[in-house]
């Protein structure tokens, strides 16, 4: 989670690292201390750790406020709960502005390294996991940060559930990446009722670790699937969860479609404005499009994602979906450089093509 309080700072921020029990200490009377860097803007890292800060943080922006500062204040940085975004939100409404920081993107790392595209779909987002000096290296850093995760981080975020039950939850999700949502399946493995695996889940879409993708539900004349689909945000915790420890071994799995697919989707999502409204598209007769959105009333994009280099041709299922939603535009992502039309309506394209030149076009 990032919270700004401004668009730019003074020169020379001030940084307090609140995993550090010394800048902690330096907060003990937080008033006495921030009063100082009234001319500066003060970075709080790892805010989680101190939750009780955010009432002072609202006297002191008041305050100053008053004396014409309007901006540049604070710039509050830390993992996502739901608790902690609701009590910011409600402390300091009116004086703060939320922004999700999603792990490296595509667009991102292109030109940073051969094939940097294909690295960042094995390895994940995740800088240091992206960046490590051998494939080892990034596994071992991945199953750190699962586990250090789940054991110390999730439970200063709120939930209370065991470590191994939400490890044993992830990675069934993992499993099932892309599918629809089956709570009693899930249920039934993990031996718990309906309930609980529903709030489960809904914690780790809290926390930013899942996606849940909604389904389309504004065509009342078909029999529409209701349940949403689920992904596994970063490609590379995916591996980690389902031990697939290199390009090799991911080819070769079953999960290698639904992998590349939510990579694909974070990347698009992470890049749409959000007043753009994303969904899939399913009819219990077959009519499918993994992703669809609409960057305007009524105005939709209807994407289908294959992971095929040679003639990528969707199923008439997507055909029939682009008809029944009145879909604008028809466009197939697939892992190709080069941009071509397959039918009068049908387009084909790569994710980096779709990002910088029809994303800016149709939302802007």
């Amino acid at each position: 989670m990032a919270l700004h309080l401004s668009q730019t700072g003074a020169p020379s921020p001030h940084y307090l690292d609140l995993e550090l029990p010394s800048d902690r200490a330096k907060l003990a009377d937080p008033e006495l201390y921030l009063s100082q860097f009234e001319d500066r803007l003060v970075i709080l890292d790892e805010i989680h750790r101190l939750p009780g800060i955010f009432q002072t943080l609202r006297g002191l922006i008041d305050q100053r406020r008053r004396q014409g500062r309007r901006s540049g204040q604070f710039l509050l940085l830390g993992s996502a709960s739901i608790e902690l975004l609701q009590q910011s939100s409600e402390t300091l409404a009116g004086r703060v502005a939320s922004i999700e920081l999603p792990p490296l993107l595509e667009a991102e790392v292109m030109g940073s390294a051969p094939r940097a595209d294909q690295t960042l779909w094995l390895r994940g987002g995740f800088p240091d996991s992206f960046l490590a000096d051998t494939e080892a290296d990034s596994f071992a850093w991945r199953e750190a940060f699962i586990q250090t995760y789940l054991e110390r981080d999730v439970p200063l975020l709120g939930p209370r559930v065991p470590a191994e039950t939400l490890h044993r939850f992830w990675q069934m999700l993992g499993h099932h990446q892309g599918q629809l949502w089956n709570a009693s399946q899930l249920a039934a493995g993990l031996g718990i009722s309906g309930q609980t695996v529903g709030r489960y889940l809904d914690i780790m879409v809290d926390l930013f670790l899942v996606r849940r993708l909604q389904p389309w539900s504004t065509n009342a004349g078909k029999r529409l699937v209701r349940s949403p689909k689920v992904y596994v945000r970063d490609s590379g915790v995916l591996h980690a969860l389902l031990g697939i420890r290199d390009r090799e071994t991911l080819l070769g799995h079953p999960v290698v479609g639904s992998s590349w697919e939510g990579m694909l989707i974070e990347n698009i999502l992470s890049a749409v404005p959000s007043r753009v409204q994303a969904s899939f598209y399913r009819t219990a007769v077959g009519a499918e499009i993994d992703l669809v959105l609409e960057t305007a009333p009524g105005r939709r994009l209807a994407i289908e994602i294959k992971r095929s280099l040679g003639a990528p041709q969707p199923a008439k299922g997507f055909y029939i979906g682009c008809t029944d939603i009145q879909a604008a535009r028809q466009i197939v992502l697939y892992p190709g450089d080069v941009r071509y039309k397959l039918d009068p309506k049908t387009e084909v394209m790569p994710l980096k093509t779709f990002l910088a030149d029809v994303l800016p076009e149709e939302t802007r």
